[in-house]
């Protein structure tokens, strides 16, 4: 932990991505877990949607991009146009590399997956291109429109490790398959928000409290399209939870929300 006279660390701008789908066995809505390794340095053997850091690459270019453009991302976030351009870049590419889901297409045509993205894949993981530089050479459009901002939440200021993450929301495009081939996880599947809170509550699964907290709000909605349709409309303020120590006891609660609050082992 950071010393208490030491200024906070800023945080690191981050986007992670709620993927949905209709559950095939007959309604309600699944969302895309992933188990990260225990050994990294960061949320190691948590249990969280796909994202992760802005990148250097994470240029968005607005003119490759279908859909609402950089403002309207900022409008809802709070940021300035090219802070939410970078973000949405960011979480279209974490997405590729993590679970294989590609929210891109060539233009005027459904986001179907490529034969060849595998070598694309593999190209963005291994830092030999961007996704800008990827879809500019196969004449693909970033699709903005599939994504919708769903929340921004801030590390508490005494971690020694914070991000500035934005949670969008998008339904995995027809025909695309999301996989668990990463080395940054053990395991990945689709979940029921239901299915993923009581793995929780019986001890099977560690969740950090965004992912709680959105799991949480997800049990609300009976389906992808009902996520979509208020993630439309919904309000987004920055949400910083509070963290109180005791010992090894960590109390988590949310300000404006005194009626949630979890407690960690550290």
């Amino acid at each position: 932990m950071s010393s208490p006279s030491a200024p906070p660390v800023v945080p690191r701008p981050a986007a992670t991505v709620v993927l949905l789908r209709d559950d095939p066995a007959g309604g309600g809505t699944q969302v895309f877990l992933q188990r990260r390794v225990r050994g990294m340095a960061f949320a190691g053997g948590m249990t969280v949607f796909p994202g992760g850091g802005v990148s250097a690459g994470d240029v968005g270019d607005p003119a490759c991009w279908c859909g609402p453009g950089p403002e309207r991302f900022g409008d809802r976030l709070g940021l300035p146009p090219d802070a939410a351009a970078s973000l949405v870049t960011a979480a279209v590419r974490e997405t590729f590399e993590e679970c294989g889901v590609l929210l891109a297409s060539r233009p005027g045509a459904a986001p179907d997956p490529a034969a060849d993205a595998g070598p694309w894949r593999d190209e963005l993981v291994g830092r030999r291109t961007t996704l800008p530089a990827l879809l500019a050479a196969h004449d693909l459009e970033l699709r903005a429109d599939l994504l919708l901002p769903w929340a921004r939440w801030i590390t508490p200021p005494d971690n020694p490790r914070r991000y500035d993450t934005a949670f969008l929301v998008a339904r995995v495009p027809e025909g695309q398959v999301a996989d668990d081939a990463t080395t940054e996880a053990v395991e990945a599947r689709w979940w029921s928000p239901a299915e993923a809170l009581a793995g929780r509550e019986a001890g099977e699964l560690s969740l950090m409290a965004p992912t709680l907290h959105t799991l949480q709000e997800l049990t609300r909605y009976p389906s992808p399209a009902a996520v979509l349709a208020a993630a439309a409309t919904r309000a987004i303020t920055p949400i910083t939870p509070h963290m109180r120590r005791e010992g090894r006891v960590a109390t988590i609660t949310l300000p404006g929300d005194p009626d949630w609050r979890i407690e960690e082992t550290t």
